[in-house]
């Protein structure tokens, strides 16, 4: 296996260049446990962990190599919380925002957050330089991205809008160290609110008519919290499989919307 340690974004985005079938890795909590369980052999690797660009963050944009242990102590409240969740100790002082995006599972803990701040993935190569791509061009199916082949993903990049409250919860087959059946963030942005979710689609999605609806409430009664999450259960488009339902994914997707709402609402 050929092993290229990179030492800036422009390194790695030449190396990929020479080696088109090359891989990233940076805290290789997806690739090396393939490469372990011998379901995948990459011949060349690019390493990203010694990239100093990559593990930067601040209130507008979020290298590609922060790691979830940082992330936990992140100003962004929900993104804390979902960083939380995620996996032991041990995976989040390895695994990185970066990989979460990359890997694009629908139950991605990040990917949610991603959608409901519409935060952009930007992107570099030799070719194109770089790029930002919004959150709902780049997750495209199920571990599947518009990532072009020479492309690396350098950074999470966050909109100007003050974010005024926002909240995260997931829901599993146990309290810790899960993958989720449902994730849901909800955040008053503005004047307005959002809602996404992951796990109920083939990628992260905005539940768009329960906005609409609760953005026409000036003050929303317990009456129009219930609706809210009705029409987030009636839009999400889950499927049934090992780890759960499409009917206890879409009840579930529905209440966690609700009191998510109901801390943003007290906040």
């Amino acid at each position: 296996m050929d092993f290229v340690r990179a030492k800036d974004v422009a390194e790695a985005i030449a190396a990929k260049a020479e080696r088109p079938d090359a891989e990233f890795l940076a805290g290789g909590t997806d690739l090396m446990v393939a490469v372990n369980l011998d379901d995948h052999r990459p011949q060349s690797v690019i390493g990203l962990r010694h990239v100093a660009e990559l593990q930067q963050m601040d209130d507008t944009r979020i290298g590609a190599g922060v790691t979830w242990d940082r992330l936990e102590r992140a100003p962004q409240r929900a993104l804390a919380q979902a960083a939380r969740t995620v996996g032991s100790p041990q995976i989040r002082a390895a695994g990185t925002i970066g990989g979460n995006v990359g890997t694009a599972s629908p139950a991605g803990d990040g990917l949610a957050w991603i959608a409901a701040l519409d935060a952009g993935i930007e992107v570099a190569s030799v070719e194109r330089g770089r790029r930002i791509v919004p959150w709902a061009e780049f997750f495209v199916g199920v571990k599947r991205t518009s990532l072009a082949a020479d492309e690396m993903i350098t950074a999470v990049v966050l909109p100007d809008e003050q974010i005024e409250a926002q909240e995260f919860a997931k829901v599993g087959s146990r309290n810790t160290m899960v993958i989720s059946t449902v994730s849901c963030v909800v955040a008053r942005v503005g004047s307005g609110y959002r809602v996404a979710l992951g796990s109920v689609a083939p990628t992260p999605m905005r539940a768009f008519q329960a906005e609409e609806m609760l953005n026409d409430e000036t003050s929303p009664s317990p009456a129009a919290i219930a609706e809210f999450g009705r029409l987030v259960a009636a839009e999400v488009r889950p499927i049934t499989d090992h780890r759960s339902t499409e009917a206890y994914r879409r009840h579930a997707a529905g209440v966690l919307a609700g009191r998510l709402l109901e801390r943003c609402l007290s906040s």
